[in-house]
Order: structure tokens, then sequence, then C-alpha cells
């Protein structure tokens, strides 16, 4: 099942709480890119230790994400592509319930913060940990010097619990974000499915564009790509959720547009099929279903013309033979989860 729009509200803060938000609360830490089964498991044993306790859940998060500050400025050192956008990935850790997270600005400051310095200063005065739940290959602080070992010695010191979260795999498999990437980049959507728990899928608000699209007879709705490195490229059957009570069913474009520009900023472009209306500013969300190919050059517009009605066509027999069918917009269920409530916005 697919959950696009978040049902659950948490407070989101874009660096540690400020002093007066600060409250005991259960803990954990990472990227959360997908936000994918392994990383589900551990959300649902986070907010239902939070609940024993009697303290919110809280996590922990990055941006940009540490591996891309560190390609920034390392010749040689690549960034990983982007599985989420900040907006899906917020949306999902609200949906598991978790009660706030704060996105901490991953740069120079704190990529320098000693392993010591990490648990003093963020973990507990920041975040005033008392339980703490994190992945078994969780490293941090300065050259990744920080490992179980030394959260050990200082949850004795400091006073809170410390819990270690074993690996998830899948058919032997480790699920994790960099597992969903490459099945991404294979445009292996049924695999993505599987490590997600969900259809793989991208949301935000329709912005305009060059209006290529209408004047080919092909209009688009276009989300913007704001992190720059997708995982997934190329020319999808897609549904389209958000502009009518069902799915809609659609054909889109995820990259940089080769067939009408070079070294485009990535975007992801939607036709939807026999629909008309004004959607720019509306929140949708596209849900990946089946890719046809990867994106192409073409010479002139005839050609360009004449491959996107085959994809077109390509994508109306799809849904001809498997309609677009409505899912509850519903967290997938997972051992220990507690039952979440709604919870007020915050900044």
């Amino acid at each position: 099942m697919i959950q696009c729009f978040a049902l659950v509200s948490m407070l989101v803060y874009r660096s540690l709480p400020p002093r007066p938000a600060r409250q005991a609360c259960a803990v954990t830490i990472g990227n959360f890119d997908g936000v994918h089964r392994g990383h589900r498991l551990l959300l649902a044993r986070l907010v239902d230790a939070a609940a024993r306790l009697g303290m919110p859940s809280c996590v922990l998060t990055f941006e940009p994400h540490p591996r891309e500050h560190f390609a920034a400025r390392r010749p040689g050192v690549g960034a990983p592509t982007r599985i989420a956008t900040l907006r899906d990935k917020l949306q999902a850790l609200a949906g598991a319930g978790v009660a706030r997270t704060c996105v901490v600005h991953f740069g120079e400051r704190f990529a320098a913060l000693s392993a010591e310095d990490f648990v003093s200063r963020v973990l507990v005065e920041g975040l005033r940990t008392r339980h703490l739940l994190i992945g078994d290959d969780f490293r941090f602080g300065a050259q990744r010097r920080g490992d179980f070992a030394l959260l050990e010695r200082m949850a004795a010191t400091h006073g809170f619990d410390l819990v270690r979260m074993p690996t998830v795999t899948d058919d032997g498999a480790r699920v994790s974000s960099s597992a969903v990437r490459e099945a991404l980049a294979a445009g292996a959507l049924p695999r993505v499915e599987r490590l997600l728990g969900r259809p793989y899928a991208i949301s935000g608000h329709v912005v305009h564009g060059r209006k290529l699209g209408r004047t080919l007879g092909f209009p688009t709705l276009n989300l913007r790509i704001p992190h720059g490195r997708p995982a997934l490229t190329g020319i999808f059957v897609v549904q389209v959720h958000g502009l009518a009570a069902r799915p809609l069913p659609a054909v889109a474009s995820l990259g940089t547009r080769p067939a009408v520009e070079t070294g485009g900023a990535p975007l992801l472009e939607t036709h939807v099929l026999d629909w008309s209306g004004d959607a720019y500013g509306r929140l949708v969300c596209v849900e990946f279903v089946r890719r046809l190919r990867d994106e192409a050059h073409y010479d002139h517009l005839d050609a360009l013309v004449a491959q996107i009605r085959r994809d077109a066509d390509a994508a109306r027999a799809h849904f001809a033979a498997a309609p677009p069918v409505a899912e509850p917009d519903t967290a997938m269920t997972l051992p220990g989860a507690a039952a979440s409530a709604a919870r007020p916005h915050g900044t």
C-alpha cells in the first residue's frame, strides 16, 4: 500500500530544539533515506519504547546527507543518489508515528564534532536523550570514530538507556538504503517495493515549466527534484494521487530531459492520460508502476512527439489490463508498532 500524504502530524525542528522545547525523549539517529522496511521496524520499536516510557519519540536526521557534504570537499569521493526528497522522508517519519524530528544541517562545524562532543552536546544537552535506539552499523563523530562501545560507556555516565537494533534482512540480504538505490538504478520496481514495503513514489507541489509538453500536445505536471541526484531515472508508467478521489493513470519522465536540453536540472514531468485541469500549486504524489525505457535525445521534435505517443500508448495498455486501484492511505503495520495519534504541527 502507498501513503502519499501523512495522516499524522509531528514537530519538525530545522536544528536541535530550542531550550524551552527540550524534554526527555526516546531517540534514534540516521539519514533514513527512503524509510525502508528496516527503518520502519526500527521506528516502530522507537515509538513503542517512547510510549512505554511516557516520553516523545525523536528522530535526529541530517541535511544534506553526510556523504554529500564530504563528496563536495574530497575529489574522487562520490555522493550517493537520493531515494527520497526531504518532504517525503518527513511524511514517512510522521506516518510511522514519530512525535518529533530534528533536521540538523550537516556542515563543517557538525562534521568536526568529536564522538564524545556529539554525545554530550547533541544527544544529552540538545535532545535530552533518555533512551537511544541505533542500528548495528551506526558510526558517528569526526572521522566516524564513535561506535557502540563508546556509546555504552557514555550512556552509563549520562544516564540514558542504549539499545542496538539488529540488521533486517530479506531473503538473506540486508535491507538498506544502498540496496534500494541499486534496485532503483536497475529500474527493478518490484524489488524496490519489496524493500520499502510500499510502492515507490515522489510527492511535491506542481510548478510551472517551459510548457513545451502543452505545445507538443502532451501537457505535464512538473515536480522539482530539489536534491538534484535522483536514484531513479527514465520513462515510466505511473499513477497520480491528489487530483481526484482515485489515482489517475499517467506516463512520466524523471531525469535531466536530454530530449530537449543539455545539462538541465532533474525534473519529474508527468502527463496524466485523458485529464485536463489546473494543477499548479497542487500537492500531488506520483507513484511509479513500471519502467518503460531510458531517457533519450532526439534530433527533431517530430521524433520526440512520436516517442511520447508510443509511451502514452504503452501506459494506456498497461492500465487497460490492470486499472489503477485506490488504496487506503494507511501506514504499514510492523511488529511492536504502537498506535499513533495526531499531534500538533511545529516548526
